[in-house]
């Protein structure tokens, strides 16, 4: 199939020019003006606005098996409500149970994900450890393209990876060329702190930030950094909710060490006053971890963004219904942790972004899919309008504006944490693998035609590193010459 788009501007992370985009056999092959249309293809109009490549979501959570319950969005409906969005590829998690085997663990995820309507790839949790999980991190580099582990630095008692595991997991990680992430809040500190506020009585959804105060999360970025940069192994932190962590990533980034932050578009624009509603049901919605924080905190998380220590944003996308935050109706410490936003995640941070001056077009550009493509060694095949990448690609008009409801989502979630919000800047056709998979509020996507994306190991900043670990390399001192009287 062909498609050439017309009349549009290009956007990248880095530049911003009028021309015709054109796509063949799903990739773009010709970029310039006055295109001329191949036979039999299909043309559309970009109406003067912008064409900007497909977002990457790089945190989803598709039908994840969490707290006894499973989560509502699955592959196919999740990668369709992202497309509507403008989000064209996720990268979503394999998660081991304590003692599970990870190589099984990883093939049931690729089986579930067979229903995707997008491209998708998988970071790897390593949640225990023996001489197997060694063994399977080197596997899922060296053969199915898995370039990133994931460590859950809370959840006592379950997938929590304690120092122990981090060390070996980090050392084993830096081995194969790979890098590290980290949801970063203090597992023995959260523990105490849930059975701390149901002694005090406290069993509703408001318990739930008391029990992740910013403190916890911050001392655990710093911890993962402090041992990343003992390792030497490049750090992704994951979900970036409070000053205290951006704080640990911005001493780290400007000490020189090769530490990247994410920050979700729930977490800049929903505070925690959604916890204090009298409605048990709406507050539950918002249980996620960490939690929403007061309002000082999202614009620190801003102002991360504007000064580059934050790059790249994602949503967390992991869906529970009322009935399923019901489950901790008298025990705050049982309601599933989550929410949604795949759909959401472009349309607000252009609102909020874009509109309000906080970014620029192409700054938007970067931080809904250029670097976390650059950063997990997807680019320039995604994240780019250019020659030779993947048609994924995003038709965007500044002008027409949108008002969020649950009513009219595509996510599988009966809660919108946006709920009621008006935004101006719409995603108007999606085309992936060079289809027009969303045009118009028509959705065209095919069940299971995602592609799973293998990710290589040894991004190019690990060059960077190499000379550097090189250039710094310990020695010996050589006593074999007896010193000078």
């Amino acid at each position: 199939m062909s498609i050439l788009i017309r009349g549009g501007t290009v956007v990248t992370a880095d530049q911003s020019f009028r021309a015709d985009v054109a796509t063949l056999g799903g990739k773009i092959t010709a970029i310039g003006e006055n295109l001329e249309a191949p036979a039999g293809a299909e043309v559309v109009d970009a109406g003067g606005g912008y064409v900007l490549p497909g977002g990457i979501d790089p945190h989803t959570h598709m039908e994840l098996p969490f707290m006894g319950t499973v989560a509502s969005e699955d592959f196919f409906s999740g990668t369709t409500a992202g497309m509507v969005g403008g989000t064209t590829m996720i990268i979503d998690f394999v998660i081991p149970g304590p003692q599970q085997d990870v190589m099984e663990t990883y093939h049931t995820w690729r089986g579930w994900a067979e229903k995707a309507a997008g491209d998708y790839s998988f970071h790897v949790a390593i949640t225990w450890w023996d001489e197997t999980v060694h063994e399977a991190m080197g596997t899922l580099t060296r053969d199915h393209g898995v370039n990133s582990f994931k460590h859950f630095m809370a959840y006592k008692g379950a997938i929590m990876a304690d120092d122990e595991i981090l060390v070996k997991s980090f050392t084993r990680a830096r081995e194969l060329g790979a890098i590290v992430t980290v949801h970063a809040e203090n597992g023995e500190l959260v523990a105490h702190l849930q059975q701390k506020i149901l002694d005090a009585g406290i069993t509703g959804p408001e318990g739930h930030p008391l029990s992740r105060p910013p403190e916890v999360e911050g001392e655990a970025a710093a911890r993962a950094i402090r041992i990343a940069e003992v390792l030497d192994v490049p750090l992704y932190v994951v979900h970036n909710s409070c000053m205290e962590s951006l704080e640990a990533i911005t001493r780290a980034r400007r000490d020189g060490q090769r530490v990247f932050g994410e920050v979700l578009a729930g977490h800049l624009l929903v505070d925690d006053s959604v916890y204090r509603n009298p409605d048990w049901d709406f507050a539950a919605a918002h249980v996620m971890s960490p939690p929403f924080r007061p309002k000082k905190h999202q614009e620190a998380l801003w102002r991360g963004i504007q000064a580059g220590m934050l790059q790249t944003t994602a949503t967390d996308h992991c869906c529970f219904c009322a009935p399923q935050k019901r489950a901790g109706h008298n025990n705050f410490t049982q309601i599933p942790n989550g929410t949604g936003g795949v759909e959401d995640r472009m349309h607000v941070l252009w609102h909020h972004g874009v509109n309000s001056g906080r970014l620029t077009v192409n700054e938007f550009v970067a931080i809904t899919s250029t670097n976390a493509a650059k950063i997990f060694n997807i680019y320039p095949r995604k994240g780019s309008i250019s020659v030779g990448a993947d048609a994924d690609i995003a038709i965007w008009d500044p002008e027409r504006e949108r008002t969020i409801s649950v009513n009219e989502h595509h996510q599988n979630i009966d809660t919108n944490i946006f709920e009621g919000m008006t935004v101006k800047g719409i995603n108007h056709t999606t085309i992936a693998q060079g289809k027009i998979v969303y045009q118009d509020g028509e959705v065209r996507t095919e069940r299971g035609v995602g592609r799973y994306i293998d990710r290589p190991v040894y991004p190019p900043y690990y060059a960077a590193m190499e000379r550097m670990r090189e250039a710094n390399a310990p020695s010996a001192v050589n006593r074999s010459t007896p010193a000078a009287e």
